[in-house]
């Protein structure tokens, strides 16, 4: 009986009443067994996806059915279920009413903490990956330090393990609100003395130590020394080189390590964790099929698209570094003077164009903002485009490349625009033009006429010949 009635026994007409409903939840829940499912919360301004996807894989790597949210959608077990910006309280329900799911990951954006909490009492492991400029001035959020104190909900929900960044101010000073029993701090910097301090103390951390062969992700618990991984053996960090995603590698390992997962399940999620389209759409997907590079990143805050220019340093491609730059139209003046000035100095092409919702934003009103900026912080005017709508601005960015080039392209439609870049196909006059050579005259038009009379010649031509060598011509 898929319903069965209660109340004759729960409220009888007549005789003694019984808890028949209460026998039925022990049944379903027998007490003392476990009845909630693991929760992992991350928040911060940049990072939280992929750190995310990083967790929820090296989860699944480990043999857990994991349902996470993120901004790209709700997916359980790997599998794509809800589409959308899934980081709110409404998503992280969807995913723990889900009986199939043994794991949740919740990623947690500012906006779901403003207008409705959590979605939930309690997490397990909560992260502050950092807290830096990006929707100010919206929701009566004007400043980091009250930015700093909506994400912080996130870390006073753990009841385990909080995991904060070293490097970021802001986020150290959300240990004063912890109420879980361990902090775990992650640091790029092996000389941090409070890390150093809080390891001595027998403290958890997760460090990133130099060495002759590279650096290496160790973890520091209850006086222990335990090396993980070298950085540049992670797919998504290029070799080392992308240092931002360095850092939400060592996010995901202290996350994954306070859940109690062995180090060898760390290092296999982490070294087949790839920032391909697939696993991580339009964050720092890399297509090498052109005979020049490009990459494809969704960062629309001045602390992302400065993580890409040091990657460009560091990448030192061997021929010129263009770049497809935007900036979203809610965001304040000053923080798209500022994400220019980040690009500035950087690259030695910038195309610039508006975001396909311009959100109430006059049509070219952020790119020119963007331009005056850049010619402000010393890039020439000659190097500066505009472009009107963001498929007109990859194209223009695309049939400029040539080869040995890399292009960065920072997308709002990230599906369309990584078709865009895999599909594309030079003509034979922007190649000519990107590679600086002369463009070839278009062949004239023959008709059949013409053809017949070529080949003629060329059979009367080819007889000759071979009458002059002495051949025997056959019939033909």
């Amino acid at each position: 009986n898929a319903a069965p009635g209660f109340r004759m026994h729960v409220a009888p007409s007549e005789g003694q009443p019984r808890d028949v409903a209460g026998k039925v939840i022990d049944m379903l829940f027998p007490p003392g067994t476990q009845s909630r499912i693991p929760i992992a919360a991350i928040t911060g301004t940049n990072g939280k996806t992929t750190t995310s996807r990083m967790l929820a894989h090296i989860l699944k790597s480990s043999g857990k059915i994991v349902g996470m949210t993120s901004t790209d959608g709700v997916y359980v077990d790997g599998k794509l279920t809800v589409k959308g910006d899934m980081t709110g309280p409404a998503s992280a329900q969807m995913v723990l009413r889900d009986p199939s799911v043994d794991f949740a990951v919740m990623e947690t954006a500012r906006g779901g903490l403003v207008r409705s909490g959590l979605g939930y009492q309690s997490c397990d492991v909560a992260a502050c990956l950092n807290v830096s400029a990006d929707h100010l001035g919206l929701g009566g959020i004007d400043t980091l330090e009250q930015l700093a104190v909506v994400k912080r909900v996130v870390v006073e929900a753990a009841d385990d393990t909080v995991v904060l960044n070293a490097d970021d101010m802001l986020c150290l000073q959300m240990a004063d609100f912890c109420h879980a029993t361990n902090i775990c701090y992650v640091t790029m910097n092996s000389d941090h003395p409070l890390v150093k301090e809080h390891i001595r103390a027998g403290g958890r951390a997760v460090v990133l130590e130099k060495a002759m062969n590279g650096d290496m992700i160790t973890i520091y618990a209850k006086g222990l020394h335990l090396p993980v991984l070298w950085s540049h053996l992670v797919p998504a960090t290029m070799e080392g080189r992308a240092m931002h995603n360095v850092q939400n590698a060592m996010f995901a390992t202290a996350m994954a390590y306070s859940f109690g997962l062995d180090l060898d399940n760390i290092r296999h999620g982490l070294r087949t964790f790839d920032t391909s389209f697939f696993q991580a759409p339009g964050r720092m997907n890399v297509f090498e099929e052109h005979p020049f590079k490009v990459i494809l990143d969704y960062g629309h805050n001045p602390a992302a698209i400065s993580a890409m220019a040091d990657l460009v340093d560091r990448l030192d491609p061997k021929g010129r570094r263009l770049v497809v730059a935007a900036m979203p139209g809610d965001r304040r003046n000053e923080d798209i003077v500022a994400s220019a000035k980040a690009l500035a100095g950087h690259f030695d092409r910038y195309i610039v164009k508006p975001d396909d919702d311009r959100r109430g934003r006059g049509e070219m009103e952020v790119p020119e903002l963007m331009r005056d900026a850049l010619v402000a912080a010393g890039v020439d005017p000659g190097q500066i485009a505009l472009a009107p709508s963001e498929v007109e601005a990859i194209e223009q960015g695309l049939a400029e490349a040539a080869a040995g080039d890399l292009l960065v392209v920072f997308a709002d439609e990230l599906a369309r625009s990584w078709k865009q870049i895999i599909y594309f196909k030079k003509t034979e006059r922007e190649a000519a033009v990107a590679a600086s050579q002369p463009v070839r005259a278009p062949a004239p038009k023959v008709g059949y006429e013409d053809m017949l009379a070529g080949a003629q010649t060329l059979v009367r031509d080819e007889r000759g010949v071979r009458l002059a060598r002495g051949q025997v011509e056959e019939a033909d």
